[in-house]
């Protein structure tokens, strides 16, 4: 079926349009010459074959401000022989932030008759001048790349099939019974799984006595649960230095600091964030029972997190850099059985910049980079603003950070950033007796909160985990997630709500939803009891996806939590209440099996003992040796002393960081004591961020 589209105004400012025109002039001699015209256009999607309703379309078009609600509005008129016009949208078959929050509103608002709408934009290329000479699409096509963000966008004629959908695709199997490991093999490359030989004969060995053959959604399951971004391998490696085996890990040297001194520590390397002791105070928070705001006191504990987002911000920045912070919030909210994250950082490590025409004497061009990825100045142009965004958005201040820029070479090494590394992290509170996760127990409901499954995402654990460069472009691809902040903070209104019932909330554990998806968190949540799933149950937006994709997406804003049985009523109301999706995809059954079955092809995707995916998988070996640093004598001859001090005031390091600063909220909570801004001239030059526990204590 068609759209229905609908004309909008200007997407950009003439500002932007000529931008927008310079950077394809530098891809297409000339173009920057052209008359460049941009305008929104809402795609919308009937329900059925009866179209949506005049009043309905009316009323869309009132929520989209739109001038009239009449199918078309001028989208198919008839082109100028002197110039070409193309559309663009989120890529095909795939859904955007921006169509999800449209859709809900246009629910909420009582349009009826929609099934969803999407936003596209109508670029329209022409010659400019008396002599107008006319322009193909062809002529245009390599000047396409400075409109859109190939990782997410696509580019397009028309949008008659925007909304088309594919049947459901079914699973696969690998044939280890009959090939062994080389089926293991091949799987680990076509689809990215990025698990070492040993893991591959410890999967096949596995197989084979249980007489099964793998699915690909087994398979991808255990490269996700089993990756570097997840189980930190390297940091639990056996390391042989010189030839010599160490008697601890990397991670064993970290904990050894607590494991000397842990006072004040509640809980540390055992959750989604760590836990020290707070104070006493009286928190404002709602009553249940007279459904009104007040103060209570309570014991409040201080959380913290840290992680990095590095290879989606590398693909694409904006997005990757969003769901960077979205997931480092999520961590902090899904501690213990619910909390909140009150103050953010966010922080860039990229190569040397090379700003068109304020290339820096240090920066050189040592070696090409991967196509696909990024370069230092795309990144920290629109990597910061996505971070901040989705902080603005989900209503949490971002009060530090850093940006640092490296590259160099040295005895034949070319060093530097082009992976580069995004730092999110936070910090927030938690009640005392919300702390420590309970037991799940054995029919308690495995429930899944927030947005739909989606074809994004796909693989980004494993695929962070790969030397960059390596995997296919498509992975790659599969890779790029999206951020919807608001869907998020429906998600944090219901943990609120939960957390404050005291010990009668009825969440048993939780887990937010980050690399892996749905194979990741559920069987976190039912390692000790074993559970059983039904694939059709999850929210699904894209029907096509085959079994593996919808269970190990990693479509962002979303928990997993183990409820009591008996509170399933209270869950759904109060879900109906913060207007958050909720559903019920399983149950802990405690056989010690993980079993997802799937009522569409009627077979079972995953059937296999827990202790399989999350037992002990061989152990990582690193041997490694001794490199002996060759140092060159420092040689200050001919530096001028004040040359050398305005190149380190031109260094990124040192440089003014007042544009990653105004970017972010602030002030957001009323809780903020002491932001970066300081002095009677308000410089971004502040040496910490400081926060209140409540709005009426001095302690924080």
């Amino acid at each position: 079926m068609k759209p229905i589209l609908l004309l909008g105004a200007d997407a950009f400012s003439p500002f932007r349009l000529d931008a927008l025109k310079s950077a394809m002039g530098k891809l297409v001699p000339g173009m920057e010459k052209a008359d460049l015209r941009a305008r929104w256009v809402y795609a919308v999607e009937a329900e059925d074959d009866n179209g949506v309703p005049p009043e309905s379309l009316e009323r869309a078009a009132a929520l989209l401000s739109v001038a009239d609600g009449k199918s078309g509005c001028g989208c198919a008129s008839k082109v100028a022989c002197c110039e070409t016009s193309f559309f663009v949208s989120p890529r095909k078959g795939t859904i955007s932030p921006w169509s999800t929050k449209a859709t809900d509103i246009f629910k909420n608002c009582g349009v009826k008759g929609v099934k969803r709408v999407e936003r596209a934009i109508r670029f329209t290329v022409c010659s400019s001048g008396a002599s107008a000479f006319p322009i193909c699409f062809e002529e245009v096509k390599p000047a396409l790349p400075a409109l859109f963000d190939r990782m997410t966008e696509g580019v397009y004629l028309d949008l008659d099939d925007l909304f088309d959908v594919l049947p459901p695709q079914p699973g696969r199997e690998f044939d280890v019974l009959g090939r062994g490991i080389e089926a293991i093999r091949e799987a680990n490359v076509e689809l990215g799984l990025a698990i070492s030989e040993p893991e591959m004969k410890y999967l096949a060995d596995s197989f084979k006595a249980a007489k099964r053959n793998p699915t690909d959604t087994e398979l991808v399951m255990f490269g996700q649960v089993n990756s570097e971004h997840c189980r930190h391998k390297i940091f639990g490696a056996e390391f042989i230095i010189d030839g010599k085996s160490q008697k601890d890990s990397l991670f064993g040297m970290i904990k050894n600091t607590h494991k000397k001194n842990g006072k004040g520590t509640l809980v540390a390397y055992k959750d989604n964030s760590s836990v020290v002791e707070g104070f006493k105070t009286d928190m404002f928070q709602p009553d249940g029972k007279s459904h009104s705001y007040g103060f209570k006191k309570v014991q409040l504990d201080q959380l913290m997190k840290v992680e990095t987002h590095n290879h989606p911000t590398a693909i694409s920045p904006y997005p990757g850099a969003a769901t960077g912070v979205g997931g480092e919030i999520r961590d902090e909210s899904a501690t213990g059985t619910g909390s909140r994250s009150t103050a953010g950082i966010c922080g860039f490590m990229v190569s040397d910049l090379r700003i068109p025409g304020a290339e820096q004497p240090w920066e050189k061009d040592y070696s090409e980079r991967p196509a696909r990825l990024a370069t230092p100045l795309q990144i920290m142009t629109e990597g910061p603003i996505g971070g901040a965004a989705f902080g603005n958005e989900f209503g949490r201040p971002q009060l530090t950070g850093f940006f640092r820029t490296y590259e160099h070479e040295e005895n034949g090494l070319h060093r530097g950033y082009l992976k580069p590394i995004m730092l999110a992290g936070g910090h927030g509170f938690i009640i005392r007796d919300q702390v420590t996760k309970k037991p799940v127990t054995t029919g308690a409901y495995i429930v899944q909160i927030g947005g739909p499954a989606m074809r994004i995402g796909l693989g980004g654990g494993a695929a962070s985990s790969m030397m960059t460069g390596t995997n296919s472009e498509a992975l790659d691809f599969n890779s790029v997630q999206r951020g919807n902040a608001e869907m998020q903070r429906r998600c944090q209104g219901v943990i609120n709500a939960c957390a404050a019932m005291g010990k009668k909330n009825p969440v048993l554990s939780i887990h937010d939803i980050g690399a892996g998806g749905l194979s990741n968190g559920c069987p976190e949540l039912v390692e000790a009891t074993g559970g059983r799933f039904e694939l059709r149950e999850v929210h699904n937006e894209e029907l096509s996806m085959s079994p593996m994709e919808i269970w190990c997406c990693e479509a962002q804003e979303r928990y997993v939590l183990a409820l009591r049985r008996e509170a399933r009523g209270f869950f759904e109301e109060l879900c109906a209440r913060e207007r958050c999706p909720v559903a019920f995809i399983g149950e802990a059954t405690g056989d010690g099996r993980l079993v997802l079955t799937d009522r569409q092809f009627n077979d079972s995707p995953i059937d296999m003992d827990v202790k399989v995916l999350l037992g002990k998988p061989p152990r990582m070996v690193r041997k490694v040796k001794r490199v002996k640093a060759k140092h060159s004598e420092l040689n200050l001859a001919g530096v001028k002393t004040m040359d050398a001090f305005f190149r380190l005031l031109n260094l990124p390091t040192i440089a003014d960081k007042t544009f990653l600063v105004t970017i972010a909220d602030r002030s957001v909570t009323g809780l903020v004591a002491r932001d970066q801004m300081v002095g009677p001239y308000q410089l971004p030059a502040a040496d910490c961020a400081v926060t209140m526990m409540g709005y009426k204590t001095l302690n924080g």
